[in-house]
């Protein structure tokens, strides 16, 4: 269902770009250097008509940039159904530069999907897991580098759960808030801090173990109550899915925020513990760990001390929204480092299918909709492989090198994309 690839570039390009060297430019370890669709593998392949509807999702948001205005205005008129169409429009309209970060032309792409709950509106013996709207009680509070490295902060209350800084200060006033740097975990990647307040200080939210455990679950508004503990944990990793009441219908819920602390990867954890083979880690496998080891399920959970906080989604067929703010297209969305990579331009990305014995390739041009807390990094990506049993197979395993070629507007270079 997701095999279509896609097509070749045409003489004429060819020839006009052939005549010019490669242009080379950067951003901090990651290089883009700029190709011909001629080095795009598998561009000879048949064009899947779902690249273009993808491109006119991303429109939606791209619409009213200049230079993407024209592109956006003309894939209305383009017919998906005909391949030659599609191929002329992106071999005309858009330069391929390929990714490169710390020297090396591959990374990792991984997976995700829509998965599928059983659930219930209301709390009973087999519906006893909450899936939690965002705390009443979560604050946030942007902060720039040269912020990070000041030990102490002062805020005060902003709009809803905003916090907003207090330039020049670092000791609390009246009705003023506290905040120690200390008291966090940061990075050069931090610009937000997410946390309670308690008295007049800010402190870090609670963790996964601490609101499993009952912390702050008053200030927690439940969107709908779950079967499973493990679908719902898996759920929170995809940040978005499906939940099937007792009478058949659906609630849709999606991404809202998150407790502020980094991710951490369970499959990582069962490694450490020498409880699996980093080769052996996928969605399936920790699925059967935690069958096989149901007492130790709460610990291995409490290794990610990330909790992913959700919102109802309107009830439709299309694909969840992403973070570009569009639906999701099955097989041609992916989620990207928006460092490296800009929300809404066409990607091509070249891997192989997760799929036992010889490799296979999975080639074809898809677009940067979506973003996620472990997707960090120039050649990195997570395929959305789209909604169900299927989908979720292969998002599971999904674990292979790949590389991508980052597809900009004539005339505009990758160091004024982001």
């Amino acid at each position: 269902m997701f095999k279509r690839l896609i097509t070749l570039a045409s003489t004429a390009l060819l020839a006009a770009c052939a005549s010019y060297p490669p242009l080379t430019t950067s951003t901090s370890q990651v290089r883009y250097q700029s190709a011909q669709f001629a080095d795009l593998p598998g561009w000879g392949g048949p064009l899947a008509g779902e690249s273009l509807t993808a491109l006119k999702a991303s429109c939606r948001t791209l619409q009213g940039r200049p230079q993407w205005q024209g592109i956006c205005a003309d894939s209305g008129s383009i017919d998906a159904a005909n391949p030659q169409a599609v191929r002329s429009f992106y071999e005309s309209r858009f330069t391929p530069w390929q990714l490169l970060d710390s020297g090396k032309d591959s990374g990792l792409i991984t997976g995700y999907y829509e998965p599928l709950l059983a659930g219930s509106r209301s709390k009973s013996a087999q519906t006893p897991y909450p899936v939690y709207g965002t705390p009443a009680d979560l604050y946030v509070l942007d902060i720039t580098a040269e912020q990070r490295v000041q030990p102490q902060l002062v805020a005060r209350r902003s709009s809803g759960n905003r916090l907003q800084l207090l330039p020049g200060k670092s000791v609390a006033g009246s009705g003023e808030i506290q905040i120690s740097l200390a008291d966090f975990v940061t990075d050069n990647r931090t610009r937000a801090l997410k946390g309670r307040i308690d008295g007049n200080r800010l402190l870090p939210y609670y963790t996964r173990a601490e609101i499993n455990a009952g912390k702050g679950n008053d200030k927690m508004p439940v969107l709908a109550w779950v079967e499973d503990e493990t679908e719902l944990f898996f759920l929170q990793v995809q940040g978005s899915g499906r939940i099937q009441l007792e009478d058949g219908s659906f609630i849709r819920v999606g991404y809202a925020d998150q407790n502020g602390h980094g991710y951490k990867s369970i499959g990582r954890w069962l490694v450490d513990q020498g409880q699996m083979r980093l080769e052996d880690v996928s969605m399936q496998n920790i699925k059967a760990w935690i069958s096989a080891h149901p007492q130790r399920r709460a610990e291995l959970f409490a290794a990610n001390p990330s909790y992913v906080f959700f919102k109802p989604l309107p009830a439709n067929d299309s694909g969840p929204l992403g973070a570009l703010g569009v639906p999701l297209t099955s097989g041609y969305s992916v989620a990207v480092d928006p460092r490296y990579i800009p929300l809404g331009a066409p990607v091509y990305l070249a891997t192989t299918w997760p799929l036992d014995g010889t490799p296979q390739p999975l080639n074809r041009l898809v677009h940067a909709q979506d973003t996620g807390g472990a997707i960090r990094g120039g050649v990195r990506a997570d395929f959305f492989f789209g909604y169900g049993a299927e989908a979720g197979m292969y998002a599971g395993r999904m674990k292979q090198s790949g590389k991508l070629w980052l597809l900009l507007p004539n005339g505009m270079t990758p160091a004024a994309a982001p």
